[in-house]
């Protein structure tokens, strides 16, 4: 499968996507270079998203440039869009993308566990959108803002609650903001994914399985997890011109996986006391390697 638009079709475009030295973000990131945009990355980790920025310009030419933030710092991020905007001029798209999420039995979690979830996921993705939102408006621009959710927005997910309960928020930031922002053309929609097997995301959500996705296909009606393509085609779609009208939407891409068997993380009340100590385990083992490679 490849990309179902023609080159160019962003030529003009300013594009930020959070959280976007990997995974998701890294491949909506490239997809938006490809067809034309200047794009934006920014994360924690710098080294990771200069590597990134490097290796998509190597490939498709363009401009992406790197900012290491964390975005749960609401300064930090208005000081941010405040150098984007200096830099070249508003931008016209914003993916809020980057995200944080485990697997844990809701009675196990602490307060810090439940705060850094909700804090880049609810907190961090609000700020973002709201110092584009308002430099926007001040300045008469049109933008569209993209917001990566779940299925989980709609029926809930045990076991991943700080970040249903987060992601559930941002959906009705979008529903909210579509309607308060539309008379200044700025557009906000969301995109919930079903199964797009990534190394960060499995390592904590499925440990100790493949990025194959073999064990996410049950209950999925097309029998398979989604392609990475299939995702970009979407994001690109809601970032061009043309489909002007269409707003306060959240899309899901998952292959009926939730309208078929929920698509959330219901089966692991199976599991064991024992089995939750070595995923436990394993996820502690990824975060630890995540922030040896931090510089902010």
């Amino acid at each position: 499968m490849s990309s179902m638009f023609r080159d160019g079709l962003l030529k003009g475009k300013r594009i930020l996507v959070t959280g976007g030295g990997t995974g998701l973000g890294k491949e909506m990131a490239e997809d938006y270079l490809r067809l034309g945009a200047e794009v934006y990355i920014c994360g924690r980790r710098k080294n990771v998203l200069d590597e990134t920025a490097k290796e998509l310009m190597g490939r498709h030419g363009g401009s992406v440039k790197t900012h290491a933030i964390d975005i749960r710092v609401a300064g930090a991020v208005d000081e941010m869009i405040g150098e984007i905007w200096a830099d070249g001029g508003p931008l016209t798209g914003l993916v809020n993308n980057a995200a944080g999420n485990f697997i844990s039995p809701t009675k196990d979690l602490t307060p810090k566990g439940f705060d850094a979830i909700a804090g880049i996921v609810f907190h961090g993705s609000f700020y973002v959108t709201h110092a584009c939102g308002k430099r926007w408006i001040e300045g008469g621009n049109k933008g569209s803002v993209i917001s990566i959710l779940t299925t989980w927005v709609w029926n809930g997910s045990p076991f991943t609650v700080p970040s249903a309960m987060s992601k559930a928020g941002l959906n009705i930031m979008t529903k909210s903001l579509a309607a308060e922002w539309g008379p200044y053309g700025i557009r906000l929609n969301a995109i919930a994914p079903g199964p797009f097997p990534t190394k960060g995301a499995w390592e904590r959500l499925s440990p100790g399985q493949s990025t194959d996705g073999d064990g996410s296909r049950d209950g999925i009606p097309m029998g398979r997890v989604g392609e990475m393509d299939e995702l970009k085609n979407l994001a690109s779609f809601l970032m061009a011109d043309g489909c002007d009208y269409l707003t306060g939407q959240c899309i899901a891409i998952d292959g009926a996986g939730y309208l078929a068997s929920g698509g959330n993380f219901a089966r692991l009340s199976k599991l064991s006391e024992a089995d939750w100590d070595k995923m436990r385990d394993m996820i502690r083992t990824a975060n630890e390697k995540d922030k040896a490679q931090r510089s902010v």
